[in-house]
Parts: C-alpha cells; structure tokens; sequence
C-alpha cells in the first residue's frame, strides 16, 4: 500500500475568470468579429461593381415597367381594382429583390471552386452557422439597396403610385422573399461546379418561377388548374404580399403567404445548414 498522497484534480476556473495574454484573440460561444469580417467582404464584393450589381436592375426594371405601361397601361385596363402600372409596380420590385439575392449568393463557393480559392471560406475559424449567415446576409443586403434603387426609379416615372400602406408587410415579405432566394442561391453554390450548372438554375429555375409568379398579372383571371399551380409556387406569395404592402389588395391570405414563406426559409436554412456541415461538393 503506497503512502504517497494522491493529487487532487485541479480546480475548474470559470471561463470568465481566465485571463489572456494581451493581443491574443479570444473566441467565444460566436465568432462575431470573423462572421462580421466575412460579411462586409461580401457586401463589399458587390459595392465595388455597384453599377452593375445595383443599378443595372434598376435600370432593367424600369424598362420593364415602361414597356408594360405602354403596351397595356394605357389603355385604362385596372387589376385588383388599381390601374395596371400601380399594380405591376410592386411585383417588379420585388422580383429585382429576389434575383439579385440569388445571383449574390450563388456566386461566392462557386467561384472558389473553380478559381481554388475555397479554402479562404473554409479556413477562417468561424462556425458553419457564421458562414452561412454572413452568406444569406449579403445577399439580402443587396436585395435591399436593389430594392430602393427600383423603387426610386419607378418613383420617379410619372402617373405610378408606389407609396407603402402596409409597411409591416413590405418588410416581412422583401426580407422573406430575399432569404428565399438566398438559400436558393447557396445551395446552388455548393452544388455547381462550374458557371454553366449556376446559369441552368437561373435561367430554368428561378426565370420561370419569377415569370409565373403573378408579376404581371392576377391569378383570379387564370383558371383553377393553373390557379392551383401558381399556389405551388413559393414566389407567388412573396410578390402577392409584397404587392399587398402597397396597394392593400392580394391574390391570396396575406397571414396564410407569410407563414409559408417562413417555413420555406427554415426548410431551406436547415438544408443549407446541413450541407455546408458535412462538406458535400466542397470539401475534398
């Protein structure tokens, strides 16, 4: 039997009694300085092609709404009981606010897996959560500065009313149908390999989605078959309640629109989640 003591086990010091050495980073239950640092690289990203990113839509938009005016505002046809450039209004502006998030957040993995450059996403010490909000966030960020540069835009063309009456709803549903595309956009990221399988879910994906979606038109003068669907599609309830923040009129629930929309977006929040987790199509 051996007299020696045995040694206690040493005493738990509380994390936040430890004390660092000065300079030394220190990184808690978040990694807000890396998530922030992530983020403004990628809002930076497209301020610096801000003309491009930004103004080009809106510019894009505008032709749109001049080319519909034109074409059938003019004769005093009404939908929704407003004329028809008050109703289009909204729809083109939150459809330059979808896509605009989906071609930001589609792009970054993407390009670093063809370029090698992926490395720079994967490196940095922040969480798989950090990566993704810092992902989705800018290219909300974008949506939004697209967002008002349309709606300043159309404005300014004369005889169209867009005026926000239900501002709740103009956020709820710009920020919702945003973060939808966004989630789009990233999982699009991490399953394309080169430019090519980007374009084809932009060009079959997401074009014929926002063409359908209710845009230019009012869902009541289809018929039920096609009705059904246009329920089908998640863009239709963001364009039909953003529309309803300005003109208090919607082709459907308007409570009804936002609920699916959240659960789309946490639907796809997961998936992204789960996929950036486990490394499928980025990590080696």
């Amino acid at each position: 039997m051996s007299s020696e003591p045995v040694a206690s086990p040493p005493p738990v010091v509380p994390h936040s009694l430890i004390r660092h050495e000065p300079g030394v980073p220190v990184i808690r239950a978040v990694n807000w300085a890396g998530m922030m640092a992530l983020y403004l690289k990628e809002v930076r990203r497209f301020i610096k092609v801000q003309l491009q990113t930004v103004w080009a839509p809106a510019l894009t938009t505008l032709l749109y709404l001049v080319i519909f005016t034109v074409a059938l505002g003019r004769s005093g046809n009404s939908v929704l009981g407003v004329p028809f450039a008050d109703f289009v209004a909204p729809g083109l502006i939150i459809m330059g606010m979808m896509q605009a998030s989906f071609q930001h957040a589609s792009f970054p993995l993407m390009v670093g897996k063809v370029q090698g450059t992926l490395v720079d996403y994967l490196m940095p010490p922040i969480s798989t959560g950090e990566l993704l909000f810092a992902l989705v966030g800018s290219a909300i960020t974008r949506a939004v500065m697209v967002g008002l540069a349309v709606w300043i835009a159309i404005a300014l063309w004369p005889g169209v009313h867009v005026a926000p009456r239900h501002l709740w709803a103009v956020l709820w549903f710009g920020l919702m149908g945003s973060a939808l595309l966004a989630f789009v956009g990233v999982l699009t990221s991490i399953w394309a390999q080169k430019f090519d399988h980007n374009a084809a879910i932009a060009n079959f994906v997401v074009a014929p989605l926002s063409l359908l979606s209710g845009t230019f038109y009012s869902i009541d003068r289809l018929k039920p078959a096609f009705q059904a669907i246009s329920h089908a599609n998640p863009f239709f309830y963001a364009i039909s309640g953003f529309r309803y923040g300005f003109l208090a009129e919607a082709d459907t629930h308007v409570v009804t629109g936002a609920l699916v929309l959240l659960a789309i977006n946490l639907v796809l929040g997961v998936l992204c989640y789960r996929l950036l987790a486990t490394g499928w199509k980025i990590k080696a």
